[in-house]
């Protein structure tokens, strides 16, 4: 296939395109930017070369000499979005600043759904990428520990972001393709809890539900998550 590498290659140490000719006509960002619309409007499986040269306007081929592999068009458009964190100046606080940052990552990927499907240290290292781990970093800097260390903290807050949002999505799209609302399926799963609470079976189970019957706030469930892996790095 057109400018595939027969060895490992990392997109952004190539040239914005390969060949000989004349000036490139579309640049990595206008690439980038056509796959984020697809994905945020129809999903990720929805991003293929043919779709984002249609978007273009240009021949499938022809994005090959931009883009050697979806794998690199994956990169670009992680890329892309993490140029949507801001870069603020660190407080001196690193905790608050680390709660900001987990809710900005928290709100980009409710923005663009199909994110924690890519969330993954082979992306991880694009321009934009990099910029936004070094602003972590720097808001880290009142924290004393290792690098390892900080770095560590930095992908937990990470992954509990990531798990979080990923739920939250996953919850709507079933809900979603299912033939009736959800407020009947929560109806119908908390009868069903009920009666097997009530059976005597699960009497930890029972003492629980008698603590606190719910509903779950599901806010506050991710703050203290959040809190608590704070509390075990300070």
């Amino acid at each position: 296939m057109a400018g595939r590498a027969a060895v490992p290659e990392v997109i952004w140490s190539r040239p914005e395109r390969t060949g000989r000719g004349p000036r490139p006509a579309y640049s990595r960002a206008d690439i980038a930017a056509a796959a984020v619309r697809i994905a945020d409007a129809e999903g990720l499986d929805a991003v293929s070369m043919r779709r984002v040269a249609g978007e273009l306007g240009c021949g499938t081929m022809s994005l090959y000499n931009y883009v050697p592999r979806k794998e690199d068009l994956y990169e670009l458009m992680m890329d892309a979005v993490s140029g949507e964190h801001e870069l603020w100046e660190p407080s001196g606080d690193w905790r608050a600043d680390m709660i900001r940052v987990a809710h900005q990552t928290r709100a980009l990927m409710r923005r663009h759904t199909w994110l924690p499907r890519l969330m993954s240290p082979v992306y991880g290292f694009s321009p934009n990428a990099l910029r936004y781990l070094e602003h972590c970093l720097a808001c880290l800097d009142p924290f004393e520990a290792p690098y390892g260390t900080k770095m560590e903290l930095v992908a937990m807050v990470n992954g509990i972001v990531t798990t979080y949002v990923g739920n939250e999505i996953a919850t709507v799209e079933r809900t979603r393709s299912l033939p009736w609302s959800q407020e009947q399926e929560n109806a119908a799963r908390i009868a069903y809890l009920g009666r097997q609470v009530a059976s005597g079976a699960y009497p930890r189970l029972a003492a629980s539900f008698a603590q606190d019957a719910g509903p779950i706030d599901l806010e506050s469930v991710f703050e203290r998550a959040l809190r608590r892996v704070l509390d075990g790095f300070a």
